[in-house]
């Protein structure tokens, strides 16, 4: 093991660098140097740092810098409160830089995001701040994706698990109290990180909005993940609308980490290997969703003033899983009858990996630094869509022979490879069927660099660019354009989308001592240029053959882009801040912000933001924000444009997304899209009675003027539309179309609680984290262009009931997590309870003169089908419980076991009591929605931690 370790150091010393060896004199000279935060790179002020053989000493000053003498081969001694104590030999050395390692609470810990005053502690700070140490959330839970562990880690960090949703089963795209997931700015080491291409469209939360892939940061390079919650606007870009998270990638060197693990989930309850015998469902073993993962770390030291490379990198590779109601006698209380909708329902399958650079690297003269970082992700991921019947001879399905491939003669082609027989009812013939695969290929990366120092009487500056492009490619698989009869291929190429942003900041900033207690002010400036593109798939992949129109249009389960669909669009925008944070007195902190932009295509606007904290004791302080905010419609949502296949109350239908300039948009008379405008407030305190105890509690209000949305669909059999668009929909062969919109003005309100009691003593280690979320949402107006509003039928089209829960669910009233921790010697156990809150959801409707339109969703009882009751959907509250253990087998190796949702709880049935007949009505075809908790029942997992 140590030679495999100093083999890994040699090679990597002469890939980066080649230190020039140093004769060492034993004679005094003077050593001068700084010390850091090894978490945060924040200078630490105050530490006391000694010489080992003489009586020397002196403390390091606001800066982090210190000076001493010192023999060339003596060892400094460095020691602070807080801090690990650390011995580091001089070896010759003139430039000692130094980092020192926290023992404090996570809690306590220093913050970078939402100050530019060099950081402060966590409790400190006059906004809330989450901080998720990776280390501490990573290691003892099944969990393998960054989004899912801030899930349980953050009380106002929501996001949903997509099924059968096209792009997004692979972009799990999160929210911040309850907004949009694109009015959260996601930073990197404090730098601006790009968006994804994918614009959530179909069976998920967020519809109409594109977000930030947090998944394709690897978990490795990550040290760990602060959550600004609260508008940030003025601070950081007009797109902060939610809250900021700030990733903070290691600096670590001379450690090799090496964290590989195994997942699966046992559910004996739902999965479909249970229930074979009903020659139904397709299963994946009596332990699916199998997943492997291996993260990487190490890092190397760069020159002689504390210079570092540090590289990781991940790979992740996890099968699909297969989730059903099994039992079919709907004599029992939990039964469903088959689903016919999507007889491959589960997640998705994917294989992932990539890896993240982070370097720094001090000039000389100590007061300046290069830096840079960025990375590559690529993942392949597999879905199952929606499922085609031939004959339809299960009385809930239909028959789709227009989506088959058949001969002359009206025949089924039949293909053994795709196609597979299902038992049907009463004893009639089998069915025959098939599940179309998509497939996506996402490729992502990204290049910051910059270069940081000092000018003048204690001037700061930093300059730097952070480039980043993500390209999302379609595949259909397994699947058939069935106007080509014979000839059809079953893998096609559907083309896809990219979105690449370029952002240039300078920031330069001062402490002021003369002013008050203390005043630091910062100015900036930046210009960021966006590009969006769609390109087109192969022509088999959207085109229809059938001269009658009888076939149906393109490859079954996505239909590929067109050239109509294709664009390259751009623009630019330059913004300037202020932002200065003042000690009006030791006790009293204010902090004003004021950001101005300019959009190429927007024009100008500003946002400013007021925050303050008061010191009422030492141990308990107020504080508050007010700001404003606004975000310009992305380049997405104004310019995204497909056609696809929807399955809505049992009926497949082809749907045009019309972008904001498209003919189609224009005879619906939907105006151009403007930006998103917002009015932020927050109060809350913190609190520490005791040194292992801190207590947080923030209430906030959030109001979001026209919002941006994906609107309802307009059918082209509707004659009561405006003949402009009746007709426009019918000489397009459209079936529905639909349209991004500043639809609906909404106001959030909530609380945040976060109590941290963290206790050592001993040999023994105890931490109890309780973080909840407490919430209310409320649609204030919904904003229907005037063309639309001519009647109910046209009201409610554009955005209906069902839209408007999908909306409010998309801040769920509670949530509750409660983190236990205990450890003594080698072992540590880890108990993590969850409480998701009641959600309520509305189906689309299998009843009624408006079926299928989720507009007042109605179904007929089992008993009485004439008798209609709405279709809601319950999920009532549940509790999931994870569970683990470790062991220390030895100083530089540690193993985790357990199991996430132990007790295999799974969230309410969708389906409306008594209605059971008409299950399956949901957003995802599934017996449940995507919510929070998830739907795959216990995972089983164990992880090997190495540290060398």
């Amino acid at each position: 093991m140590k030679s495999t370790r100093n083999l890994i150091r040699i090679v990597f010393l002469m890939l980066f660098l080649y230190v020039p060896l140093v004769t060492v004199y034993a004679q005094k000279q003077r050593i001068t140097g700084k010390v850091t935060d090894a978490t945060t790179g924040v200078p630490l002020e105050g530490i006391t740092v000694r010489v080992k053989q003489g009586n020397a000493g002196t403390l390091t000053g606001k800066d982090g810098t210190f000076s001493i003498e010192a023999k060339t081969d003596d060892v400094l001694e460095l020691s602070a409160i807080g801090f690990r104590q650390l011995s580091v030999p001089i070896n010759g050395r003139t430039q000692v830089d130094i980092q020192l390692t926290s023992t404090v609470s996570e809690l306590t810990q220093v913050v970078l995001v939402g100050t530019r005053s060099g950081g402060r502690a966590k409790i400190e700070t006059p906004v809330p701040v989450d901080v998720i140490s990776l280390s501490q959330a990573a290691y003892p839970t099944a969990k393998m994706d960054l989004t899912a562990l801030l899930n349980v880690s953050a009380p106002s960090f929501n996001y949903n698990k997509q099924s059968g949703s096209d792009g997004a089963d692979q972009i799990d795209l999160a929210t911040l109290r309850g907004l949009g997931p694109d009015q959260t700015l996601v930073l990197v080491n404090g730098k601006r990180r790009h968006q994804t291409a994918f614009v959530a469209v179909y069976g998920t939360r967020g519809r109409g909005n594109s977000g930030t892939d947090l998944n394709a940061i690897p978990e490795a390079a990550i040290d760990r993940v602060e959550i600004l919650r609260d508008g940030a606007s003025a601070q950081y870009g007009s797109d902060a609308i939610a809250g900021v998270i700030n990733i903070i990638l290691k600096k670590d060197v001379n450690h090799l980490y090496v964290n590989a693990g195994y997942a699966g989930y046992y559910d004996h309850k739902y999965n479909t290997y249970f229930g074979k015998e009903l020659n139904q469902y397709k299963n994946n073993g009596a332990i699916d969703g199998n997943a492997v993962s291996v993260g990487l770390n190490y890092g190397v030291s760069l020159g002689k003033h504390g210079g570092f490379l540090n590289f990781s990198g991940n790979f992740l590779k996890q099968g699909k899983t297969f989730r059903q109601v099994l039992d079919t006698n709907l004599a029992h209380p939990d039964a469903l009858p088959i689903n016919v909708v999507r007889r491959s329902y589960g997640d998705a399958s994917k294989t992932t990996g990539g890896g993240m650079l982070n370097l720094e690297l001090p000039f000389a003269d100590g007061r300046t630094t290069f830096y840079a970082f960025g990375g590559y992700n690529h993942k392949f991921s597999d879905a199952y869509a929606y499922t085609r019947h031939f004959n339809g001879n299960n009385p809930s399905s239909s028959g789709h022979p227009d989506r088959f491939p058949t001969d002359a003669n009206g025949n089924l082609i039949y293909y053994s490879d795709i196609m597979y027989p299902v038992t049907s009812p009463g004893g009639l013939p089998n069915d025959t069927v098939f599940d179309p695969h998509i497939q996506n290929k996402i490729d992502d990366w990204s290049a910051a660099a910059g270069i940081k120092g000092e000018f003048g009487n204690g001037w700061t500056w930093d300059l730097s660019n952070a480039l980043g492009r993500n390209n999302f490619h379609f595949y259909g698989d397994k699947t058939f354009n069935a106007s080509m009869g014979a000839n059809t291929p079953t893998h096609f190429d559907d083309g896809g989308f990219s979105f690449l942003q370029n952002t240039a900041n300078l920031t330069v900033g001062k402490d002021i001592a003369g002013v008050a207690a203390g005043l630091h002010l910062a100015l900036g400036a930046e210009y960021r240029y966006e590009n969006y593109k769609i390109y087109a798939g192969e022509e088999a992949s959207y085109r229809n053959y059938d001269p009658t129109f009888f076939k149906a249009t393109g490859a079954q389960g996505f239909p590929g882009y067109r050239p109509s669909d294709e664009v390259d669009a751009n623009r630019s925008n330059v913004a300037g801040f202020v932002d200065a944070e003042l000690d009006v007195t030791s006790k009293w902190l204010i902090g004003a912000a004021v950001r101005a932009e300019n959009y190429s295509d927007f024009g100008f606007t500003s946002n400013y933001k007021f925050a303050t904290r008061y010191k009422v004791t030492p141990n308990f302080n107020i504080r508050g924000s007010v700001s404003t905010g606004f975000r310009a419609p992305s380049l997405q949502q104004i310019n995204f444009s497909s056609q696809y296949t929807n399955v809505q109350g049992g009926l497949i239908t082809e749907v045009k997304i019309a972008p904001n300039t498209n003919s189609i948009t224009r005879a619906a008379g939907i105006p151009d899209l403007k930006q998103e405008k917002s009015v932020n407030a927050s109060l809350g305190f913190t609190w520490k009675p005791l040194s292992a105890l801190s207590v947080t509690v923030d209430g906030y209000l959030v109001k979001v003027k026209d919002r941006i949305v994906l609107s309802g669909q307009f059918s082209a059999s509707d004659t009561t539309l405006s003949e402009e668009l009746y007709n426009t929909l019918n000489s397009l062969h459209i079936d529905n179309a639909q349209f991004f919109a500043n639809a609906v003005n909404t106001t959030n309100t909530g609380i945040d609680v976060v109590i941290d009691y963290n206790k050592r003593w001993a040999n023994q280690r105890f931490r109890a984290l309780l973080a909840a979320n407490f919430q209310h949402m409320k649609i204030d107006k919904i904003n229907v262009p005037e063309r639309l509003n001519d009647s109910y039928l046209h009201r409610k089209s554009f955005f209906s009931d069902r839209e408007e829960r999908f909306v409010l669910a998309s801040a769920p009233p509670v949530k509750i997590g409660l983190n236990l921790d205990y450890g003594i010697n080698k072992f540590g156990v880890s108990a993590h309870v969850t409480y998701f809150g009641k959600v309520e959801l509305y189906g689309y409707g299998w009843s009624g003169d408006l079926a299928g339109t989720g507009i007042n969703p109605v179904v007929g009882l089992d008993s009485d089908p004439d008798k209609l009751v709405p279709e809601l959907f319950k999920y009532k509250g549940k509790a999931v419980t994870d569970l683990a253990v470790n062991y220390k087998i030895t100083k530089q190796l540690n193993w985790f076991v357990g199991a996430d949702n132990i007790f295999n709880v799974h969230p309410s049935l969708g389906v409306v009591n008594g209605a059971r007949l008409s299950a399956y009505d949901s957003e995802s075809g599934g017996a449940w929605d995507a919510v929070q908790m998830g739907f795959n029942g216990i995972r089983l997992f164990t992880r090997f931690v190495l540290t060398l």
